[in-house]
């Protein structure tokens, strides 16, 4: 049986790097820490450490350590014996046993309490685990750990083991953030694009505009690769299929009727005196609650096609709509622009 590595898309000098560190570290029996910030393919890199080694046709096994209490995660890694506690019915096999010949992968090891640090070092020390309940048994795992913590900082004040971050740290692969790879993002992009075009079953994706690249490029994309492919999709869904992409909706929450900030948030601004500022040049409204609200609507479209210079995708940008939603509106409103200011 075959089996082929994760496909992980990127040309990017320093991407390659922590991909060629990959294929060197892979092969060997010791234990890896993956380092990266959220959403820059930690657990794709780990299953890559996985198929790339001697291992590659034994079970990968993964759990996340900030996904379950202490209590829970213990079991969940060592597993149980019957009666070990109220509802332990039957035997558990725990993770660490289910890997026994392969790969054992911890996500979000920084968050794993001291004593599932203190079991897992012996884990990783001597292949011993203890079931919850007493029973001891031998295992066969290389473990394969990530997080986005600074480790040594945390085992510097005590909140986490030095000697099982002494033992982790055989070899140490750091993943680069996307903003450090700008042209590994119009190839992503692509790549996660006609995955949407394909999940939508549309016949084609024609592309994307420059300004939309320019703005892919632009963005810092603190949430990586896992930001990237959900700004891309959520925009192909909501373009016109027939239309390059050119607008690509960074902020899912961006809108002018985004609810008003937190009652906490209100009441510290309330105990704050309230700044001098200019009267107000918003206009008055008169007349019931709907004309009201419809007047207001109005004006605040009329603001932003005048801030954008009537260009209507800037415009619709700038107020969080789809072009299609802005023209809806300004149609309603009877705000279309004379067609010499069209885009």
């Amino acid at each position: 049986m075959t089996v082929t590595p994760p496909s992980l898309l990127g040309e990017s000098p320093a991407f390659l790097a922590a991909l060629a560190h990959v294929s060197r570290v892979a092969p060997l029996e010791r234990p890896v820490l993956v380092i990266g910030e959220r959403g820059t393919g930690k657990e794709l890199i780990a299953a890559r450490l996985h198929y790339l080694s001697q291992r590659w046709d034994r079970p990968f096994v993964k759990v996340n350590c900030a996904a379950l209490p202490e209590s829970l995660l213990d079991s969940e890694l060592f597993g149980h014996e019957a009666g070990a506690f109220t509802g332990a019915t039957r035997r558990q096999i725990g993770r660490i046993e289910q890997a026994d010949g392969g790969t054992l992968f911890l996500d979000e090891i920084a968050t794993a309490s001291p004593a599932v640090q203190e079991k897992l070092l012996r884990a990783v020390e001597y292949g011993e685990i203890e079931r919850v309940g007493g029973r001891t048994a031998t295992v066969d795992v290389r473990v394969v750990g990530a997080t986005n913590a600074d480790l040594p900082a945390l085992a510097a004040t005590g909140r986490f083991r030095a000697d099982l971050l002494d033992r982790l740290a055989f070899d140490v692969v750091t993943l680069p953030p996307l903003r450090a790879r700008p042209d590994d993002i119009p190839p992503l992009a692509e790549h996660f694009a006609l995955g949407m075009v394909r999940e939508l079953q549309r016949p084609l994706f024609p592309g994307f505009t420059p300004a939309a690249l320019d703005r892919l490029r632009g963005h810092d994309w603190p949430g990586n690769v896992r930001e990237l492919r959900n700004a891309v999709e959520r925009s192909v869904a909501a373009a016109d299929p027939d239309e390059p992409l050119d607008h690509i909706i960074l902020d899912p929450f961006e809108s002018p009727w985004r609810p008003a900030a937190a009652p906490q948030a209100r009441s510290e601004a309330a105990r704050s005196p309230p700044p001098v500022t200019e009267p107000s040049a918003s206009p008055t409204f008169d007349g019931g609650i709907v004309d009201q609200v419809r007047a207001f609507e109005a004006a605040r479209l009329r603001e932003a096609l005048e801030r954008n210079r009537f260009n209507q995708r800037q415009t619709a940008e700038a107020l969080g709509l789809g072009y299609h939603q802005l023209r809806g509106m300004l149609k309603k409103h009877g705000l279309i622009p004379p067609s010499p200011l069209r885009p």
